[in-house]
């Protein structure tokens, strides 16, 4: 830092963001944040500008599943309420995002003036009560002797607790100038001890389960990446040798390269081998459990382990405050690996085995119908190491695709961003396209054209008008959103061996070079199997509930 002794409350906090690892922001300008925004460059940050606060919000929550955590601008009222359905959406899936709303003064809030923005009332805090649900929690800085603790709070109560939190910046206080010092020393993000006594028992009561279970398994979840345990899973699989398992919402978490990869555990969806060999176990060790596999788990509380962020289950006993992460760790060092049933090469049991072939998974037809059965399979074959792959979920995808990327590109360049985007889907955040466009980011963005929402239909209302969508031409959108001559290429594929030969023989298209849109054709009613066995229990659940 400089020699000064104060700085700016909006350069103490953009700094800090800085010393997290982050280097955009993403966010809308809006009158109560433009003179804030103004701060960010001298931060060394870089400012991402998206074209409305839900997409923003969305590409924040994927700009931090790439970098760990991440930050969002937006103004009072109408700018922050539009990003409320992304910022919920990372609460709930334990994502780390920033929200900071540039507020109102602290004259105007103390006065009740009448501004715009407001719901007319004199109360500016209406706003900030509906974040207070999804938000883990919230500064208020509006007074500067304490802007400076507050931020540092708030930040390392997102970063530790993975969930997003709010901080407010009123116009008054953006410049006002507050001790420098802090920002010398980093903040300090490492947890507090477990208890000593508690974790102990804990420790030696998973230890005795390990040692007496003759079938055990690891079931890895999403909260075992967002909270940092990863490094730890992989130890404890690699050194005791039982067979490993993640959910949809964690794959790609464990390396599926390693031997004792097991495949994914989609609770009643699950292939019928891996289901078996997660069923059929006596214990499972769960780490970082969202029940992320369609909530049909059928699996025995008595005989589970659950590690989670902030307590541990062992059965039916509840520890409470007990991170997971420092409980792996502690069980690593403390578990004699040579006692365990699995212990050696001979007596392990071995996981389900994984292919990648194509010819063993997909569909067995001379059609040449782009099918999701022949689709994925063809996929697999076609993706590489550390790719950033983005599936469809309605109106997230495309948002996240340009956070992802994003942070992508300042991590590793050469990793190559994928997204498959149903048509659909995408005329809900179709503009962030051009965001992607304006920063030179370089997704493949697959758009799977079938005529509609099939999701919806599979569900309810196979015909009907509500599932129908306008019909776009979206080999046009590269160049209605900016892209330049040159810098973009399109590919349509509307049979198997179309797209055979643009993955087989088109190397610079697998490449990456540049933005690219591949639009598949796919049949209006055709999904994956495990969709349409959701569809129908969603379906029943709906018809029942």
């Amino acid at each position: 830092m400089s020699n000064e002794k104060t700085v700016p409350v909006a350069t103490y906090l953009f700094t800090r963001l800085h010393q997290l690892g982050i280097r955009s922001i993403h966010g809308v300008p809006g009158d109560f944040n433009l003179v804030a925004l103004d701060y960010i460059p001298k931060a060394g940050l870089n400012w991402v500008g998206n074209c409305n606060e839900l997409n923003a919000a969305y590409a924040a929550d994927g700009y931090a599943r790439i970098k760990g955590i991440s930050a969002i601008v937006t103004t009072f009222g109408v700018g922050e309420l539009s990003a409320l359905a992304g910022i919920g959406g990372a609460y709930s899936e334990h994502v780390p995002v920033i929200h900071i709303v540039g507020y109102p003064s602290t004259t105007a809030q103390k006065s009740g003036a009448l501004l715009h923005h407001t719901l007319g009332n004199g109360d500016f805090t209406v706003f900030t009560q509906m974040s207070k649900h999804i938000s883990e929690t919230v500064a208020l800085l509006n007074d500067v002797h304490t802007a400076g603790k507050e931020i540092d709070r708030a930040l390392k109560t997102c970063y530790q607790s993975s969930r997003p939190v709010y901080i407010t910046l009123p116009t008054d206080v953006v410049e006002k100038e507050i001790p420098v010092e802090s920002l010398n020393t980093p903040l300090d993000l490492a947890f507090d001890p477990n208890d000593p006594e508690v974790e102990a028992d804990v420790i030696d009561t998973i230890i005795q389960e390990l040692y007496a279970a003759k079938k055990a398994v690891i079931l890895v979840d999403a909260c075992a990446v967002r909270h940092r345990a990863l490094d730890e899973v992989h130890e404890l699989m690699n050194k005791s040798l039982l067979p490993a398992f993640v959910t949809p919402m964690s794959k790609g978490a464990i390396d599926e390269t390693n031997p004792r990869f097991g495949g994914v555990y989609v609770g009643s969806l699950t292939r019928p081998d891996i289901k078996d060999a997660v069923e059929s176990s006596d214990l499972i060790i769960s780490v970082g459990a969202l029940k992320s596999g369609g909530f049909t788990y059928h699996t025995s509380a008595k005989h589970t382990v659950e590690l989670h962020s902030s307590q541990v289950k062992i059965g039916y006993a509840v520890y409470p405050n007990m991170k997971m992460k420092l409980v792996l760790r502690k069980l690593i060092d403390t578990l004699d690996f040579k006692k365990l049933q699995h212990g050696s090469e001979t007596s392990k049991s071995e996981p389900p085995l994984i292919s990648n072939d194509k010819e063993a998974d997909a569909e067995k037809s001379d059609s040449e119908v782009i099918t999701h059965a022949w689709l994925w399979p063809r996929v697999g074959q076609w993706l590489k190491a550390n790719d950033v792959v983005i599936a469809e979920t309605i109106g997230y995808a495309v948002g996240a695709t340009q956070g992802a990327a994003l942070a992508a590109h300042e991590l590793d360049p050469s990793r190559r961003v994928i997204l498959f985007e149903g048509d659909g889907s995408l005329q809900l955040t179709a503009q962030e396209i051009a965001t992607m466009i304006r920063h030179k980011l370089k997704p493949i963005i697959f758009i799977l054209n079938n005529e509609g929402y099939t999701i919806e239909r599979l569900i309810h209302g196979e015909d009907a008008v509500y599932n129908d969508i306008a019909s776009w031409k979206h080999t046009q959108l590269l160049e209605t959103f900016g892209a330049k001559e040159g810098e973009y290429k399109n590919f349509v594929a509307k049979t198997r061996s179309e797209l055979d030969t643009l993955f087989d023989n088109n190397q610079e298209f697998s490449s990456a070079p540049y933005i690219q849109v591949v639009e598949l054709f796919i049949p209006k009613m055709d999904a994956p199997k495990r969709l349409q066995v959701t569809a129908q229990q969603t379906a029943q659940r709906n018809a029942h509930s």
